[in-house]
């Protein structure tokens, strides 16, 4: 099988999944809901950044997107098996899953966000670009870690807690940061400034974006990569 055919093999899986489903409905809807709120209390400033406060949201459903996506292959029958006899190179089916899973939280940007600026009462040109692009690249580096995640832990759940407990409950990143300032190195703390104005950052010393963003996608990467040994040395 082709790259183009295991990518759409993945397509075809991963809009299947209800999961999936109830992954980008968290994605799109939960900033539109809560940028409309935002707004309608007076929380946020502009119609902007009560959007760009909104997109949080998009980044939680980003995570149960890249982790459904692998950790469907271990549940329900473990459909594992039939996945890798008809698509033998492994490392082939982690980047299709990977192709996928940044396509379907780049969809979900892309719908989320001018619709949560709109319910918030601004105009298409009122949320800069580099706001847009930022959080879209925060969400997609975040699946995608997530998704390295559930390949190495074969468990969906592992992800979730990790990732979305992380970031909305306790943030053992912000813990550390305490102990040692090297914590903004770690990859949600790297990628701050993509996500949150300058008002919304929880450390002083945040990287600015675009080297928060190359240290994110490292992490993203050098994650990936694991998973992709571990992927491909283990039976299934």
């Amino acid at each position: 099988m082709s790259r183009p055919d295991a990518v759409a093999a993945e397509w075809r899986k991963a809009l299947t999944l209800p999961a999936t489903v109830v992954a980008l409905a968290v994605a799109v809807i939960g900033p539109v809901a809560l940028a409309g709120l935002n707004a309608s209390q007076g929380d946020t400033g502009s119609a902007a950044e009560a959007a760009f406060a909104a997109s949080p949201l998009l980044t939680v459903g980003a995570i149960v997107i890249g982790a459904v996506t692998m950790g469907s292959e271990y549940s329900g029958g473990r459909p594992v098996a039939a996945t890798f006899a008809a698509m033998p190179r492994r490392a082939m089916v982690l980047a299709a899953k990977a192709a996928v899973v940044s396509g379907l939280v780049v969809a979900a940007s892309a719908v989320a966000m001018p619709v949560a600026l709109g319910v918030a009462g601004g105009a298409p040109g009122d949320l800069e670009p580099g706001q847009w692009l930022g959080v879209t690249v925060y969400a997609v580096l975040t699946a995608l870690i997530a998704l390295g995640i559930t390949t190495l832990t074969r468990s969906i759940v592992v992800p979730l807690i990790v990732l979305v407990a992380n970031g909305t409950v306790v943030s053992v990143s912000f813990l550390l940061h305490g102990v040692t300032p090297l914590a903004r190195y770690l990859p949600d703390l790297a990628g701050m400034r993509l996500l949150a104005g300058d008002d919304q950052l929880a450390i002083d010393d945040a990287l600015a974006p675009v080297p928060g963003g190359l240290v994110m996608a490292a992490w993203t990467a050098a994650l990936l990569a694991v998973a992709g040994v571990v992927l491909h040395r283990r039976d299934v």
